[in-house]
């Protein structure tokens, strides 16, 4: 596999993600307007924002999905699409909603994927067992996907995403559907997958509990644009909400704090 670059010019170690003022329209609805963020090796970053806010788009950019109207997405050091294949075997990708084979079996799945990185029988199994078991996955591996339950695809999604061990994680909503066991086992995985491997992640999600618990910083978006980035203490200095949860500082930052109008509507 052809080495991918790993600096830039002045040779300091590059991001293993850039987002450097991307916009995307869909005719005339305007998806993303001038998105620029980064993540670093080692760095969990959460991807926030309200429902059609742009994060799907931005991570489908980035995954090479889609094609963006301006800007530039640079994944360690270079453009995206440039030695596409290379480039692909170092990411990690959990959708929203993962589409599985649903004719084949867990084990059949996840060889399949396998097989797409290159690993070989030894190490698939060996990395694929460890998996299973963890997520309390053992024992069903051999039945069909079409049999499981959102927890269960929830799981072999992650461990395609992972087997291979990436050194980069693009995760939408990967807590899915898993049991509270399941969830703590993946956010503990997370948090030493970044700073034990180094391992660059880009983590979306509604809970703000969960990215509040796990995420070195965020990028909040809303109508397509980065409306605040920072860690968490510095965008609740910003709010004024010293002392608040990652909740109230959303909500804050998107204009939507006072429900109480909302909430006396739907009593009505």
């Amino acid at each position: 596999m052809a080495a991918l670059p790993s600096g830039g010019p002045s040779g300091a170690p590059s991001p293993a993600l850039e987002v450097v003022d991307v916009s995307k329209s869909y005719g005339t609805v305007r998806a993303l307007q001038g998105v620029r963020f980064s993540v670093g090796a080692g760095e969990i970053v959460g991807l926030l924002g309200p429902n059609g806010a742009g994060k799907s788009t931005t991570m489908k950019a980035i995954l090479g999905l889609l094609r963006p109207d301006a800007g530039s997405i640079r994944l360690f050091g270079a453009e995206v699409g440039t030695n596409p294949v290379a480039t692909k075997r170092q990411i990690g990708y959990v959708p929203e909603s993962p589409s599985l084979y649903e004719f084949l079996t867990g084990t059949e799945y996840l060889d399949f994927i396998a097989d797409m990185y290159g690993l070989d029988r030894a190490t698939r199994r060996e990395r694929i067992g460890q998996f299973l078991t963890g997520l309390e996955l053992a024992g069903h591996e051999d039945a069909l996907i079409s049999g499981y339950s959102q927890g269960m695809r929830q799981k072999v999604a992650l461990i395609a995403a992972l087997a291979h061990r990436p050194r980069l994680l693009i995760l939408d909503e990967p807590l899915n559907g898993l049991d509270p066991r399941s969830a703590r086992v993946t956010k503990d995985l997370l948090r030493n997958l970044a700073s034990r491997d180094g391992v660059a992640i880009l983590f979306s999600t509604h809970v703000l509990e969960i990215a509040q618990a796990i995420c070195d910083r965020v990028v909040i978006l809303d109508h397509g644009t980065v409306l605040a980035s920072g860690t968490f203490e510095s965008l609740r200095a910003r709010a004024g909400l010293a002392g608040s949860g990652l909740e109230e500082v959303f909500l804050a930052l998107t204009g939507s704090g006072d429900l109480g109008d909302v909430v006396a509507a739907l009593e009505r």
